[in-house]
């Protein structure tokens, strides 16, 4: 019994290799300037930033350039031309990335309200899903660095613990 549970152990077990690599930190991409913010944290600065531009008074298009956003580049550029607000934002809706910022734009532009404190608040709620996602990151983490423990004690406790007190009772009912 006790060896087929080691053997299942040692099969079942990652090579501390593989567990490590699996732990181990991605390597960073090198920044572009160019591109769009790629993570979660970046493009809630990015929203920040262009929350303040607009609270100081720039214009739409000017705060989305000011904030490095590429990939509104495109509604940047028609603002600028006079498009119409919801013709503009429209293909940012089809991004699921700037969809939310497109349905806040549409929504101030009809109705007059502030765009900077849409954007704000949507930074602050891009920060708060990044932030779960990580706890729930970390938290399968920690499943997965307490199973192959599981492996290793379990079968160390019936070897050590269980099978004694086992072979003491049978050794005292047989006799």
């Amino acid at each position: 019994m006790t060896f087929l549970l080691l053997a299942l152990a040692i099969l079942v077990a990652p090579t501390p290799r593989e567990a490590i690599d699996r732990l181990r930190p991605k390597a960073p991409d090198p920044p572009n300037n160019n591109a769009e913010p790629d993570g979660p944290f970046e493009r809630a600065a990015a929203l920040d930033l262009m929350a303040a531009c607009l609270k100081a008074g720039l214009p739409v298009p000017t705060a989305i350039k000011a904030a490095g956003m590429g990939e509104l580049s495109q509604v940047a550029e028609l603002l600028v031309l006079g498009a119409d607000p919801n013709a503009a934002w429209a293909e940012a809706l089809k991004n699921p990335a700037t969809a939310a910022l497109a349905r806040a734009a549409r929504r101030t532009a009809r109705s007059g309200a502030a765009l900077a404190r849409q954007a704000a608040e949507l930074a602050e709620r891009t920060r708060a899903e990044a932030r779960d996602q990580a706890e729930a990151t970390a938290q399968r983490a920690a499943v997965a660095v307490a199973a192959p423990l599981a492996l290793c004690f379990l079968p160390a406790f019936l070897c050590l613990g269980v099978v004694p007190v086992v072979l003491g009772l049978a050794d005292q009912f047989l006799n």
